[in-house]
């Protein structure tokens, strides 16, 4: 006689942890966790923090030539700020049972992904202002729903991540409107910087919602809360009345308002751009790793004697302790 297959009932840890999450609340680290949750907020944190370290190389690249001693500080604040956020971000993955030194080993062996967005060049100034003003805004777009992530470490870290990027954000648009308010060669400095930089900050927020594979397990998790399409819809009507107030043209000839949803409608993203730079095809993908490479080979020597030095310390006060 066959019989029949009976779902098995939810284990009580499942079912305090589905608690939590349809009552908005949050998971903290000792509170038991599906396996495919912890793996999911790893894969994310992680490829944040990536992200936010891999980001310091083409906005470092400026320091030494940024056209005043005003813009070299601010430049360097900006740049120690996303080394801040990455440390941010690789502490509360930690908490999730995965060391830094694993993720740090997943980013350079290119097991590890990071926002593609990095993989382009920074040849002129007003690349600095153009990613201040796009790829920031694009950033504070996607991020600030993250600051209400079901998983606590993620959201109270994202808090203070977002109020610094903000400010690089505004640092950008004063950028660009200083260059819109130069010369004509200044402007059109600006202008190409924005026309290279538009596209591939709408694609930050990732592929379309139906080919994204991960993005609506994550919203249904409280991970995320608002879709792809959704962020970038955000963001694109932020993007205009701000270019506006620079004096600087969108580079989407199709860009217009539609009277029946009030919102800005775009053109086709070139999604074949997108995952030709994912996979590792862009522009400084390879040298985006090689310098990650050698900064972490260069620093083994830092790395060895804070340890030894951590090593004596402990001995020293177990001995005390004796």
């Amino acid at each position: 006689m066959a019989t029949l297959d009976v779902a098995a009932e939810p284990s009580a840890e499942q079912r305090r942890f589905d608690e939590i999450i349809a009552a908005d609340s949050r998971i903290e680290p000792r509170d038991w966790m599906p396996d495919a949750y912890r793996r999911a907020l790893i894969r994310q944190i992680g490829q944040h923090a990536h992200s936010e370290i891999i980001g310091m190389q083409p906005e470092g690249n400026w320091i030494t030539r940024a056209p005043s001693l005003k813009r070299k500080a601010i430049l360097m604040a900006k740049v120690q700020d996303e080394a801040g956020h990455g440390l941010y971000l690789y502490s509360a993955a930690q908490t999730l049972g995965i060391t830094r030194d694993e993720m740090t080993m997943q980013l350079i062996e290119g097991k590890a992904k990071y926002s593609s967005i990095f993989n382009y060049p920074t040849p002129t100034w007003a690349d600095m202002g153009a990613i201040g003003w796009l790829v920031d805004g694009a950033a504070i777009c996607n991020q600030v729903p993250l600051c209400r992530a079901s998983y606590g470490p993620y959201g109270r870290a994202m808090i203070r991540i977002c109020k610094e990027e903000s400010f690089h954000q505004r640092q950008g648009f004063e950028i660009l409107l200083a260059l819109m308010q130069g010369s004509d060669a200044q402007r059109e400095m600006a202008q190409d910087a924005v026309n290279r930089w538009y596209w591939p900050s709408l694609m930050m927020f990732g592929p379309p919602d139906g080919d994204s594979p991960n993005s609506a397990q994550s919203m249904a998790w409280n991970i995320k809360r608002f879709s792809n399409d959704e962020l970038r819809q955000r963001f694109i009507g932020m993007l205009v009345p701000q270019a506006e107030a620079l004096g600087i043209a969108l580079p989407d000839p199709e860009l217009h308002f539609d009277e029946k949803t009030q919102q800005y409608v775009g053109g086709e993203i070139d999604w074949t751009e997108f995952f030709e730079v994912l996979g590792g095809n862009g522009p400084m993908n390879v040298e985006r790793l090689r310098a990650r490479r050698e900064a972490h080979e260069d620093g083994a020597w830092v790395r060895e004697a804070a340890a030894e030095y951590a090593r004596k310390k402990a001995t020293r006060n177990s001995k005390e302790a004796a």
